[in-house]
């Protein structure tokens, strides 16, 4: 892994390109320095093609989702979810079900009142289940062990995106209200869960 000060830029900035208005047509992106000649992070190597996430599944809130692979454009920044139905993975980071903190994203609406794939991710509890199917066909289960909310300029990115204490996934969206002239929700909703084995 890179430093962890670039970990910061770039999660923290990932955070911020989740909520955009419908006008941008979904090219939300999250936008770092060209000029520092430093390379994308990453955690995992040498990951079977069989091993990535393929799609998260909440039975509690009856998601079922494609998962899209999140990485950068040729103009060095780094996509968002192309749509309002399908997650992304930040591929850069761990991969669900392996030691350290995996993070998938996903819209709760489209800023215009059309509902989004985590419309009702608030809704969720500790002890809920979550599942990520692999490319593979594996089920890997997860279990909600938190719920946060943070104000969308303060979010601690390194317990979202760099802790490596146990395998984690840990799902973000926006909340609370839109900010009129940032094109932002006001807060952030971060749900942490731990791994707890194949299903």
């Amino acid at each position: 892994m890179r430093s962890r000060t670039i970990t910061q830029l770039l999660a923290g900035l990932l955070i911020a390109s989740l909520c955009v208005l419908a006008y941008t047509l979904f090219n939300s992106t999250l936008y770092f320095s060209q000029t520092t000649g430093i390379p994308p992070l990453s955690v995992q190597t040498a990951v079977a093609t069989s091993s990535l996430p393929s799609r998260l599944i909440i039975p509690a809130l009856k998601v079922n989702a494609n998962v899209q692979q999140l990485g950068v454009n040729g103009v060095g920044n780094m996509q968002a979810p192309d749509n309002f139905t399908d997650v992304g993975w930040y591929k850069y980071g761990t991969v669900p079900g392996y030691v350290g903190s995996s993070v998938i994203d996903g819209h709760v609406d489209n800023g215009l009142g059309l509902a989004g794939v985590f419309i009702h991710l608030d809704q969720i509890q500790v002890g809920n289940d979550v599942y990520v199917q692999t490319k593979g066909g594996d089920m890997l289960h997860f279990v909600v062990s938190d719920i946060e909310i943070y104000p969308y300029q303060n979010v601690p990115v390194d317990q979202v995106f760099a802790e490596n204490d146990a395998a984690r996934l840990n799902l973000i969206t926006c909340d609370g209200t839109w900010v009129h002239g940032q094109d932002t929700y006001n807060e952030r909703l971060v749900v942490y869960t731990k791994y707890v084995g194949e299903s």
